[in-house]
């Protein structure tokens, strides 16, 4: 029963994420027809056509992704594919992790020369869609076929494009707020404030304490948006910020740009390390566990590393970011989604066999994520998951009370937009421009 409740829970919370990235069904120009056919309609190798895991000889594939040493989801990467090769030793695999900026420079320079591995790690929605309209991603229609039964086809929805799926989704995580509680505890609170007028309260009474509020890697501009979009969506309110990163709207928002001042007002106010927008994340999320920061605004696949901390997981708790503004937003309105995804080169020499190895690899990576915490399972979960950890299991509950949710900006537009409304989003923290600058800028160089 545990195990069915959940799998309705994130299947309800993929419906909601659909609607956030408007179901991809409508600009990818991938014409794969489910019949073995690449991304832009070329037919498959004749000479590897029909090919299986059952069936092929001694071959080689290689994957690209993130989970590098210091990645949370690295322990269920290195376990599923011991996994693998244990269950497929004809299949020789080699993979090669590379640290997330640096590996969306080097995907997006392997798409643009059609140099890709067999398979390789890619965000969904837009980020993905632009390598599917490039044609240089392989339909899994057809594989597909075989794992309908564990893996719920609206978990796809992020990966779908003209009614085809390109991409094997592995969890899905939101932006959560982390808080240290034993610094908490020091200036009065026992939970994590639920109104905005109380966290300001808690972070000046943490500042005049001597206790730094937050900390964030200015190094890595995403870090920022997980703060940013989380005071615009609990400003602007789910629908309003969705419609703007698809484009149906215009950044030229007079609430967004409020919003962007609110969030400024938290830098220039001093709850921010000054020291942070130099760092990178994982310097300032091993400061949070050194009890350098009250709270740490980041997505919940850092419960894993937090879980395996014996010393810092009995302080931390998590909760949504509060409401700003509630005539326009509401708790339950959320930044994530299922969004981290696998997917096939069309241009691989084995690309039937890839496809269904990228199937039984992603099915994996999900399983040992999810027990190690790393996030919310996209496939139906198996066997035991009692191990499951408790600050997993509350993302869990959060979710389960999710009413919208925006799938991060730099996933949910497409490059070019992610490259320009990341430049911005630097410039707001490094107080650089305001929110009205904000908004102007995005209206004139986005739409």
């Amino acid at each position: 029963m545990k195990r069915k409740l959940l799998s309705l829970l994130m299947t309800g919370a993929m419906v909601l994420s659909l609607a956030a990235c408007g179901g991809n069904t409508g600009s990818g120009s991938g014409s794969g027809s489910g019949s073995g056919s690449g991304a832009s309609g070329v037919p498959a190798n004749s000479a590897t056509a029909g090919e299986t895991l059952a069936n092929v000889g001694d071959i080689t594939l290689n994957m690209w992704c993130i989970a590098t040493e210091s990645d949370s989801n690295r322990k269920s990467y290195e376990k599923a594919i011991a996994d693998m090769q244990a269950a497929y030793p004809n299949v020789t695999f080699n993979w090669e992790a590379i640290e997330n900026e640096a590996y969306k420079t080097k995907i997006k320079a392997a798409v643009s020369a059609n140099d890709m591995p067999d398979i390789f790690f890619t965000w969904s929605c837009a980020f993905l869609q632009d390598f599917v309209d490039a044609g240089r991603v392989w339909c899994l229609d057809d594989a597909y076929q075989n794992y309908k039964s564990e893996l719920p086809e609206a978990m796809l929805g992020n990966s779908t494009y003209n009614g085809h799926h390109y991409g094997v989704p592995l969890t899905m995580n939101i932006v959560g707020l982390f808080a240290n509680m034993d610094l908490l505890k020091q200036v009065g609170y026992t939970e994590i404030p639920g109104t905005y007028d109380e966290f300001i309260k808690c972070c000046d009474a943490l500042k005049a304490a001597g206790i730094t509020p937050f900390g964030c890697a200015g190094k890595e501009t995403w870090c920022v948006t997980e703060y940013l979009e989380s005071v615009i969506e609990k400003s602007v309110g789910a629908d309003a910020l969705n419609d703007i990163f698809l484009g149906k709207s215009t950044w030229n928002n007079a609430d967004v740009a409020a919003a962007v001042d609110t969030f400024q007002s938290l830098v220039n106010n001093g709850y921010f390390d000054p020291n942070g927008i130099a760092l990178g994340n994982d310097e300032v999320k091993a400061n949070f566990m050194d009890g350098k920061y009250a709270f740490y605004m980041n997505g919940t696949w850092n419960c894993a590393d937090f879980a395996a901390n014996e010393a810092f997981f009995p302080k931390v708790k998590v909760a949504e970011f509060p409401v700003i503004n509630a005539d326009k937003a509401q708790l339950g309105q959320l930044i994530g989604g299922p969004s981290d995804t696998l997917a096939v080169a069309a241009s691989s020499a084995h690309p039937e066999v890839a496809a269904e190895y990228c199937f039984e690899l992603g099915k994996l990576i999900c399983h040992y994520g999810y027990l190690d915490g790393c996030g919310l399972p996209a496939w139906t979960p198996y066997g035991d998951t009692s191990s499951v950890n408790a600050l997993t299991q509350e993302v869990a509950k959060i979710c389960g009370n999710a009413t919208g949710y925006v799938l991060f900006g730099d996933t949910a537009m497409n490059a070019d937009d992610a490259r320009t409304y990341l430049d911005y989003v630097a410039m707001v923290y490094g107080c650089e421009v305001n929110g009205q600058e904000f908004i102007d800028g995005l209206a004139k160089d986005i739409r």
